[in-house]
């Protein structure tokens, strides 16, 4: 499981580093190295990052419990 939270978290910093591209530069990495926003390859890597973030937000615990981090609390 910690493979999968890897994953997840480096995919969240290409979605992350994808978006500060588009709004500083309006240019879009993925579309860039997969022919365009509307092919099958980016929109496939758009789902999987969104995936990742729908993964990350709902398991947020058990990934803080698997890597022993310390719960951050309000």
């Amino acid at each position: 499981m910690k493979t999968l939270d890897i994953v997840a978290a480096v995919l969240l910093v290409v979605g992350g580093l994808n978006w500060g591209l588009w709004g500083a530069f309006q240019f879009d990495l993925v579309a860039a190295l997969f022919g365009g926003n509307t092919t099958l390859l980016s929109k496939i890597v758009y789902i999987v990052v969104g995936l990742a973030a729908v993964y990350q937000a709902v398991a947020l615990r058990a990934i803080q419990r698997r890597w022993n981090v310390a719960s951050v609390t309000a």
